[in-house]
């Protein structure tokens, strides 16, 4: 089974870290933010070619960081519709949820990738240099998005 990241596990029902993840089926670029100060940061890009290498990965940055919650964007077209790799992002959400027993919000993801690319670009960093950090500055604005509007987000 899963290991499980609830209170038993040392998360703190006070804990306000959050980590967002940009699925991909290359890379998953992830991030890290707090609830509170309301601030997300790139944090690494997970590579592996195997969802055992990719979920131990997964499992170490939340025992590491304990997060209250993980965020996960969902690809849609620009007109809202989802497409192939929405359906892959809802089973890696629900495979967090199942595996680690940790809450999981799904944010709309759209452009996330053509904007973090434009956020990198506008510090110099082009081109194939790029490639190592997009995924998990694409991960900083979609945990960024949730951040910004969590009240919407809450029931």
């Amino acid at each position: 089974m899963g290991e499980n990241f609830t209170q038993d596990s040392g998360l703190s029902t006070r804990n306000s870290t959050v980590l967002g993840f940009d699925f991909g089926l290359k890379r998953i670029g992830v991030a890290v933010g707090d609830l509170e100060l309301g601030l997300a940061h790139p944090l690494t890009t997970i590579e592996g070619e195997s969802n055992d290498q990719r979920f131990g990965a997964i499992g170490a940055l939340l025992r590491e960081w304990k997060p209250a919650l993980v965020v996960v964007g969902l690809p849609a077209h620009l007109d809202g519709v989802e497409h192939e790799m929405s359906a892959r992002c809802r089973r890696f959400a629900h495979q967090l949820e199942g595996r680690f027993g940790l809450k999981v919000a799904l944010v709309d993801e759209r452009l996330s990738s053509a904007e973090a690319s434009e956020d990198l670009g506008e510090i110099g960093v082009r081109g194939r240099r790029q490639k190592t950090v997009l995924d998990q500055v694409a991960a900083q604005r979609i945990l960024q998005s949730y951040l910004d509007n969590k009240n919407s987000f809450e029931s």
